[in-house]
């Protein structure tokens, strides 16, 4: 049986060259990512049975995708499209004063176009806990429709269900966001929120402590994890804040650190451990995510233990 199942768009991303920048680039970087792919690949490093639900075209590029989850451990239940394309993201790399820099290329992508019909009813019933995110009901009118299909039959078997608000500005705006959250929410047992999307786009303008409290009551969410960057993480159970400090990491990727830290935080609700374990190994997966390029947390159990058994030395040898 699937411990993990995870749902959503994986594109490939284009980066230039450290220091170069797009309309100059001559070459670039090639990696997968995808919010919910890398949440399965972190999960799966840690030793968990990770399935990723989505829909690729039929293409060398949509076996890209397929052969890098592979090599991650993740197993794949893929419709094949062989009418539209692979989305793609490019990053440009920033270093102070110059921001890091998206530009999306994944219009009328293979995603975009799932139906109902394309989800695995049988294995999402069969699930432990079903994950996706915000960015998956931002890609069109079908998509949203589907993953409240998805969260309903999941929240009506015996799944968790897991959610990440994961908003991003340049798919929708807020109300429209905060309007299909607020329909999704019925069927969420495990919340994550980084604190300004709850501010942002919730209109839930308070304390951390007070957002959670407030998204747990007004939602009936049995868990909210509220991110809160640099500051680290908080989460609200059972009506008990229990708070996690970021680890220092030398940052030589940050992209993918939000979804790590979901990874390494289920990889722990699927072991049974409690809240402070979860939010540790959530955290240690997050930092050791920012020490590598790419999108995807490509760890080992022991090094996210060693972390947070607070066991590491400055070099491995």
């Amino acid at each position: 049986m699937t411990e993990l199942l995870t749902f959503g768009e994986t594109m490939l991303r284009l980066s230039p060259p450290r220091g170069q920048r797009l309309e100059a680039v001559r070459e670039f970087e090639v990696v997968v990512g995808g919010a919910e792919s890398n949440v399965a690949t972190a999960a799966a490093q840690l030793g968990h049975d990770v399935r990723w639900v989505s829909r690729l075209p039929d293409s060398p590029l949509g076996r890209r995708v397929i052969r890098e989850l592979r090599s991650n451990d993740v197993t794949t239940e893929i419709v094949w499209d062989d009418r539209h394309r692979l989305g793609t993201y490019y990053l440009e790399h920033g270093s102070d004063p110059r921001p890091v820099n998206v530009v999306y290329d994944r219009a009328d992508s293979a995603f975009t176009h799932i139906s109902e019909a394309d989800l695995p009813i049988g294995t999402i019933e069969a699930a432990d806990v079903v994950h996706t995110s915000g960015i998956t009901p931002g890609l069109s009118d079908v998509t949203a429709e589907v993953t409240e299909t998805l969260l309903e039959t999941a929240s009506d078997s015996s799944a968790a269900v897991s959610f990440d608000l994961n908003y991003r500005s340049k798919l929708w705006d807020r109300e429209a966001a905060r309007d299909t959250f607020e329909s999704l929410f019925e069927h969420v047992d495990l919340l994550f929120a980084p604190e300004r999307d709850v501010s942002d786009v919730l209109g839930i303008d308070e304390a951390p402590e007070k957002q959670a409290v407030r998204l747990a009551d007004g939602y009936d969410v049995e868990t909210v994890v509220i991110t809160l960057g640099s500051e680290g993480a908080l989460a609200l159970q059972d009506g008990e804040i229990h708070r996690q400090s970021a680890i220092e990491t030398e940052t030589f990727d940050a992209i993918g650190t939000g979804d790590a830290f979901v990874g390494g935080f289920l990889a722990e609700h699927l072991a049974g451990s409690g809240i402070g374990r979860r939010l540790a190994y959530g955290a240690a997966t997050a930092a050791l995510k920012r020490t590598i390029g790419g999108d995807a947390a490509l760890i080992t159990p022991d090094e996210v233990a060693a972390i947070v058994n607070d066991a590491t030395e400055e070099i491995s040898r």
